[in-house]
C-alpha cells in the first residue's frame, strides 16, 4: 500500500539547494525566519509550513507547491508506518 519508499524529509532536499559554504544563519536571514526554525527544518525535526514554502519559492525561484508536496509525501509515508485502526467505510444513504 505504500506509495513510495521512505521519501526524504524536505529539509534534506533543501540542504542540497543551499549554496556551498552558506551558513544556516545566513539562509535564515535571507528567508527572514529564525535560525532555530530553519535549523529544525534542515534537520528533519520540523515541517515545511505553507508560510515557509512561500518564502522558499521566492528565494529559490521554485513554487510553493513543490515544497508542500514533498512535505505531504513525507508525512503520509510516516503515517503509513504507524499502526492504524480498522475503519469501516461510511454507508451513504441515498436521499
Amino acid at each position: 500500500m505504500s506509495r513510495m519508499h521512505n521519501p526524504a524529509h524536505p529539509g534534506e532536499i533543501l540542504r542540497e539547494w543551499l549554496p556551498e559554504g552558506m551558513t544556516v544563519t545566513q539562509a535564515a536571514k535571507d528567508l527572514q525566519v529564525s535560525r532555530v526554525t530553519l535549523s529544525k527544518v534542515l534537520n528533519g525535526k520540523a515541517a515545511i509550513t505553507a508560510n515557509l514554502a512561500l518564502r522558499l519559492a521566492a528565494w529559490l525561484s521554485t513554487n510553493p507547491e513543490v515544497w508542500l508536496s514533498m512535505q505531504t509525501q513525507y508525512d503520509l509515508w510516516q503515517a503509513e508506518q504507524q499502526p492504524t485502526p480498522s475503519i469501516k467505510p461510511l454507508d451513504r444513504i441515498a436521499a
